[in-house]
């Protein structure tokens, strides 16, 4: 992964993976309270510095044996120059290779130990790379992390940098190719002036990752990557006793490289209003508008997020009431604010209403940023947005690690303000932040200076870079900072990393059971400390149920409950959750729906009074159905204009047959004509069906126990009765598999990747080997390691990745191989699919012993870590119920494939058959169907987004 289009906002906000809210004028009653439950839930850290310069940050979690490994460097786009641009990026993907003393992919050690939540992102300020691994493994992991720190230059040849530079430009095309998918450097390009740090993308142009030496990739390393350039969090199970050890053995060796100035603070605030229109192969006109604005430190940055949550972040702001719900212009607006360390942006994106004008949405958004800044925020709107926050900060602190978690908020105020715990800065200005102050931030910087995109449906307008002038040299590495010092260590890297040889115990939360007085089944699993209770109610239906009536029903009849309820319109129902921090939703999947419920244990009576009127009383309101209507055909027609969601949606009706209860859209969304023509009758009458207590199951996880949580589910839900008989689900008949493989091509003119599936029915989640079959699936394309990524991505660097997956389903289901592919490499990356599913699945190149022995080493070793977070546990539990698991159902699995060999993998693998396989490719049809079609892979047509043979 790699984070090019969204720059990060302040640490206390997507740091840790939250809605951003705001607070009123001087604190009254709740907002005392507000302010004290977010300052107990804060991030302890202790910290220290080696000789080296490289600053260690600890923070302390016991709840899990695992340990988070947060690596920054200080470097990001904004280090490079005009002509020089992608390195840093360049380099997040060349140091997941080999380093000098460990040969291989960066990844296979900690697939080895079972590392959860590794990966690694660029932005325009920063790299950073991490890793969630069993406690047990921490010296290997600082070790792998200390080696490439240290001893990363030796491994970089030519062909690595080759291969690498292919990826990335893979990862440009592919988001090139996406609807709207040049509006980001388009706008950074308008944004700023000519030459300024933030005025490319972090991605770089073509020619200048072309223009790459192997010269320039070395100095580019000597000057940023050094250990006074960096920072280390460590968070979770270690202290800072261990933390000063094993640092000090791993990286107290590593010499210093020199201290290098940062690019002086320029916000470039702008004075005049600019345009952009252009066309694309996009299926409605969108909207966007953005001010650059305050740098990150700034206490402007908060007040603006919160100005930006008034404004467009939630159901109840006033784009939302305005654009929405009131005049109905657009399907979906929202806006965003952030601070980067030299300036930052607040940013309005608006989907326009087929057969509107985009004038008159740009003139509404126009309208509401003018009133906001000239009235202010009311004390209502603040009010509501603090409560949103504080919700949202005390579930953002339950993860350690992975991209948001807390590790991650620490890095970020250590790396931009040399202080760990500037988080608490940026909570105590938006719980002091006056409504006044708000209106002034935005008066400030909202008032001038925007520039507006218009991207409106029409032929894709091609990417055309502006070649540089120039590729300058880079500059000479300057000299070492002499202020700071080695430690001796005894480590013989030659040994390579370190052998893991123990490993902690899978701990899973014991269920307890009850049921309520009218039937529903209790599930609760107690996970003491933080103040939150979720819950999510199981129930039948689904996907299966929209069999005998119209596609879309049942998803469309489960995401319209939060759309009005008892005495709650669509607004006042939205308002009322955000008064409670309460998160409430409902959706369908393919055998079954879920309603869920995430509450602070402070609101709990109240946030489930308002669980249970949705389950219970809909309305279903007659003009809440056209808005939602509306939207969610846009949302079909946006799904057609991805490559990858269009093909997702053909998949199913060509792998079951038209009629089949599986064969709708992967999505649920149905189509525009089914969506058309759904009325309140059929919206009820599914309700009455499904949405009942007969034969659902409440699951509950979270800071409660049965004594306490019961009399509140009684009260609330213990009297609800479901009318009439539940219908039967139609019976999930079995599909044979087609005699011979067939190739279905869908034509997107001007695309510059070409998005391939393939796929075939495998049995159901519930075969007694379905557990066999998973893992086959991952030693061919599950894991970053496996077979298709490591031959199109490492290899032939045809493509960003390329994977297999097995979906879930009590019938058949399906699994799937894809990859984006460059364009011109489409036949050849089809035939290399082919042959490696071919060759493993018959036999000819079967799973080799290391390779199943790494799968089950990384399915088993992950688990510890895996139910780390309350919500993991509540999709676990919600497995065992949905399939009808025992309860120990997660060790059983694991003893399951530690039993596994290479020949049971094998004869699992061969439930793939070459034979009856379906393609769909989506891409440039002229610049790919000729060397498709002389593949030879079976019966090839053409066919459009909606199944039809093209032309019809």
């Amino acid at each position: 992964m790699t984070q090019t289009r969204h720059p990060r906002l302040r640490a206390l906000v997507l740091a840790l993976g939250f809605a951003v809210a705001a607070v009123s004028a001087p604190l009254h009653a709740s907002g005392q309270a507000a302010a004290e439950s977010a300052v107990k839930a804060d991030i302890p850290y202790e910290q220290f510095t080696l000789p080296n310069g490289l600053r260690v940050v600890v923070h302390t979690d016991r709840k899990a044996p695992v340990v988070a490994v947060n690596v920054w460097y200080h470097v990001g786009a904004k280090n490079e120059l005009p002509g020089r641009t992608g390195f840093a990026h360049l380099f997040e993907h060349l140091m997941f290779q080999s380093s000098e003393n460990h040969e291989g992919e960066f990844f296979t050690p900690f697939e080895l130990v079972g590392a959860t939540n590794q990966n690694g992102t660029t932005n325009s300020d920063r790299t950073n790379y991490f890793q969630n691994v069993p406690t047990t493994a921490l010296d290997m992991a600082l070790w792998m992390e200390s080696d490439r720190m240290g001893h990363f230059l030796g491994a970089v040849s030519q062909d690595v940098l080759d291969e690498q530079r292919g990826v990335v430009q893979n990862e440009k095309r592919q988001g090139e190719n996406q609807p709207y998918g040049q509006v980001f450097e388009r706008l950074l390009k308008a944004s700023y002036p000519e030459g300024h740090p933030y005025s490319w993308t972090v991605i770089g142009s073509m020619s200048d990752l072309n223009a790459a030496s192997l010269e320039d990739v070395q100095r580019f390393f000597k000057t940023w990557y050094g250990p006074n350039n960096a920072v280390l969090v460590l968070a979770g199970d270690i202290d800072l006793a261990t933390a000063k050890e094993k640092v000090a053995k791993y990286f107290g060796a590593i010499p210093a490289g020199p201290t290098m100035a940062q690019p002086a603070v320029n916000p470039a605030p702008r004075t005049e209003s600019t345009r952009d229109e252009f066309t694309d192969r996009v299926p409605q006109a969108r909207v966007y508008r953005a001010w650059n604005t305050a740098e990150y430190g700034q206490a402007d940055v908060e007040r603006l997020q919160l100005l930006s949550q008034v404004l467009g972040g939630s159901r109840a702001s006033r784009l939302d009431k305005r654009l929405v719900h009131g005049d109905k212009i657009a399907d979906r607006v929202s806006t965003a604010a952030w601070g980067n360390q030299l300036g930052g942006m607040f940013f309005i994106q608006a989907d326009v209403k087929q057969g509107v004008d985009p004038d008159v949405v740009e003139q509404a958004i126009e309208e509401e940023v003018a009133r906001l800044l000239a009235e202010g925020p009311t004390e209502r709107e603040l009010e509501q947005a603090r409560t949103t926050f504080k919700a949202g900060f005390i579930r953002g602190i339950e993860r350690i690690g992975g991209f948001g978690g807390k590790a991650d908020a620490l890095a970020e105020c250590t790396v931009y303000m040399q202080d760990p715990g500037c988080f608490r800065e940026g909570l105590a200005t938006i719980e002091t932040a006056t409504a006044a102050e708000v209106q002034a931030a935005g008066q400030r910087w909202l008032a001038q200076g925007d520039h507006t995109i218009v991207v409106t449906p029409g032929d894709r307008v091609a990417t055309v870079e502006e070649e540089s002038a120039s590729h300058p040299d880079m500059a000479d590495v300057p000299p070492a900072d002499p202020k700071y010092d080695v430690l001796e260590t005894d480590v013989d890297r030659s040994q390579g990393p370190p052998v893991t040889t123990e490993f902690p115990d899978l701990v899973f939360p014991q269920l307890q059971r009850t049921e309520l007085s009218n039937g529903i089944s209790v599930i609760l699993a107690e996970r003491p400390g933080l103040p939150v209770v979720q819950m999510s109610l199981q129930l039948p239906g689904g996907y299966v149920a929209d069999a005998g009536r119209k596609l879309g029903t049942a998803s469309f009849t489960m995401g319209m409950l939060d759309e009005g309820a008892g005495k709650y319109d669509a607004l006042g129902f939205g308002n009322e959750a955000e008064r409670l921090g309460a998160n409430l939703g409902s959706s369908a999947a393919l055998d079954g729906a879920s309603a869920y419920l995430s509450a602070l244990k402070e609101n709990l009576g109240e946030s489930v009074a308002l669980f249970a009127t949705m389950l219970r009383t809909p309305r279903f309101d007659a003009q809440e159905i056209e808005r939602v209507r509306q939207g969610w055909i846009s949302t079909i027609k946006q799904e057609k204009a991805r490559p990858n969601s269009s093909a997702l949606r053909l998949l199913p009706p060509l792998l079951y047959g038209e009629g089949h209860p599986y064969a709708i859209p992967f999505s649920g969304t149905g189509d525009e004509a089914s969506i058309a023509s759904l009325t309140r009758d059929d919206l009820l009458a599914y309700h009455r069906d499904f949405v009942r207590p007969e034969g659902a199951t409440l699951i509950v996880v979270g800071d409660t126990t049965l004594d306490e949580i019961v009399p509140v589910l009684e009260k609330h839900l213990g009297s609800w009765k479901g009318q009439g008989q539940a219908p039967a689900l139609p019976e999930i008949g079995q599909v044979d598999l087609p005699a011979q493989p067939r190739v279905f091509l869908v034509d997107q003119p001007g695309a510059i990747q070409a998005n391939i599936f393939v796929g075939q029915l495998a049995p159901s989640t519930m075969d007694e080997k379905a557990t066999e079959f998973e893992i086959a699936n991952s030693v061919l394309g599950g894991e970053f390691s496996s077979r298709l990524n490591m031959n199109l991505r490492e290899d032939k660097h045809w493509a960003y990745g390329s994977y297999s997956f097995v979906q879930a389903a009590m019938g058949q289901r399906p699994w799937l191989a894809f990859a984006a592919v460059q364009i011109d490499k489409t036949a050849e990356s089809m035939a290399e699919l082919q042959r490696e599913i071919s060759q493993y699945a018959t036999g000819e190149a079967p799973a080799k012993p290391d390779e199943v022995a790494k799968i089950q080493a990384s399915e088993i070793r992950s688990l510890p870590g895996s139910y780390e977070t309350a919500n993991a546990v509540l999709g676990a539990i919600g497995g065992i119920v949905r399939y009808d698991r025992p309860d120990d159902y997660v060790v059983q699995r694991q003893a399951k494939i530690e039993a596994l060999t290479p020949e049971v993998v094998n004869a699992a693998a061969r439930t793939i058959q070459p034979g009856s396989l379906t393609w769909v490719v989506v891409g440039d049809l002229s610049q790919i169907e000729e060397g498709i079609r002389a593949l030879g892979l079976g019966q090839v047509q053409v066919i459009d987004a909606d199944g039809k043979p093209a032309g019809e």
